[in-house]
């Protein structure tokens, strides 16, 4: 199962297996595509209870939504972990998956934009959710728009298709 480098992923996009909506060519790199990041934010609450882990639990009873106006900047504290969603909607056809990572000039900084569940079903059609955690020593001015993660795409043995609990999530539902 290999890992489709530069003119694979434009084939691929020109071919309509791979859709990403708004497509910006030049975010395209040697063996992945960066994504940026949306307006909008979820940043959690002091809570004085304890919050259980389980399959029921929605993240979005113990966040509140913060949109960032244009030019402005979301400030991550040491020790802290925010949401954010990408601008980019990302379509994967039959026979892809792939994987969300962060991208390491911004790691160096201590910034962990990707830290959980890195894995992207095939068939996935939505805009990504980002665990973003400052594990630096400085508090982070993150700014939308901001090439923040990129995505790498993978061949995929077999037609399966992801149609689970985040199947379509979009900056409207986030």
């Amino acid at each position: 199962m290999a890992v489709l480098g530069r003119q694979a992923i434009l084939q691929a996009i020109d071919s309509g297996v791979i859709t990403i909506t708004p497509f910006k060519p030049e975010l395209v790199g040697p063996a992945s595509v960066d994504l940026t990041l949306a307006s909008s934010f979820r940043v959690f609450r002091k809570v004085h209870e304890v919050i259980a882990v389980c399959e029921h639990t929605d993240y979005r009873q113990f966040t509140d939504k913060v949109e960032v106006s244009e030019g402005e900047h979301i400030l991550i504290m040491p020790g802290e972990t925010i949401l954010g969603i990408t601008r980019e909607r990302l379509r994967l056809g039959p026979g892809l998956c792939g994987w969300l990572e962060g991208r390491s000039r911004f790691a160096r900084l201590g910034l962990m934009v990707h830290i959980s569940a890195p894995f992207m079903g095939p068939g996935i059609d939505s805009q990504q959710v980002l665990e973003m955690s400052n594990f630096g020593p400085a508090p982070l001015a993150v700014v939308p728009g901001t090439a923040i993660c990129q995505f790498i795409f993978q061949e995929l043995d077999g037609e399966e298709h992801y149609d689970g609990r985040f199947a379509g999530q979009t900056q409207q539902s986030f």
